[in-house]
């Protein structure tokens, strides 16, 4: 196991709403990461690594629905209300119901971190690299993984575990998940092989707190020459 990483792996949005066909918010490839999603999370849970299910509910009202999604949501039989059941839920498949000392979290909108607790649970805990699986990638994934690179995580992508509506989506947002510094592999054998990656987050700290340059003011940084 990797010794220079604290890792996190954040599981987001598989309810039975985006696994299910007959749900209008169904996503195609979603069903069949479910398997790679159960390995990566037993796995977890053996090597002492936290997993947090992040997940989305909406008021029956839709008071917190996106105003994007609003029309559709109100259509499409208000998927993803308190206490739902059946192919429109909030239902999780039960290779991935929580366990004792995993993280539930509900995220109001697309990205994990915010308005949750995410950030402020990782940094309690000391992580500094997240795992990310789920659906759907060019929605929940991108923005988390664009939110963990802001906030300065580590971000790995199992690529193995994520799901868009194409395979065309999918592979597109992985080419610039990678190109803007995410790591993309397969969960899987990512886990198997020890997580093997180097601590660019760590390193990049490092270096910054040997640096003695003396750091430039708001004056010198915005002054014309």
């Amino acid at each position: 196991m990797n010794q220079n990483i604290r890792p996190a792996l954040v599981v987001i949005d598989m309810e039975k709403a985006f696994l299910e066909e007959d749900s209008p918010l169904y996503i195609k490839q979603a069903k069949a990461t479910l398997p790679a999603c159960k390995t990566v999370v037993e796995e977890a849970r053996k090597m002492g690594i936290p997993v947090f299910f992040v997940n989305r509910i909406y008021r029956k009202n839709g008071s917190d629905v996106e105003f994007c999604r609003y029309e559709h949501w109100q259509a499409g039989g208000r998927c993803l209300a308190p206490g739902s059941t059946g192919a429109c839920s909030i239902e999780v498949p039960l290779e991935l119901v929580p366990q004792e000392g995993d993280y539930t979290l509900i995220k109001p909108r697309f990205s994990a971190f915010f308005q949750t607790e995410l950030d402020l649970i990782f940094r309690r805990l000391g992580i500094d690299t997240i795992f990310l699986a789920g659906t759907t990638t060019p929605n929940c994934i991108r923005t988390t993984c664009y939110d963990g690179l802001s906030l300065d995580y580590n971000v790995v992508i199992f690529a193995d575990c994520c799901s868009s509506r194409s395979e065309a989506v999918q592979q597109a947002n992985m080419e610039d998940m990678a190109f803007i510094g995410a790591k993309v592999v397969s969960g899987v054998d990512f886990l198997a092989e020890g997580m093997p990656m180097e601590n660019t987050v760590g390193q990049v700290r490092e270096k910054v707190m040997q640096d003695k340059t003396a750091p430039e003011t708001y004056e010198n940084l915005t002054r014309e020459e």
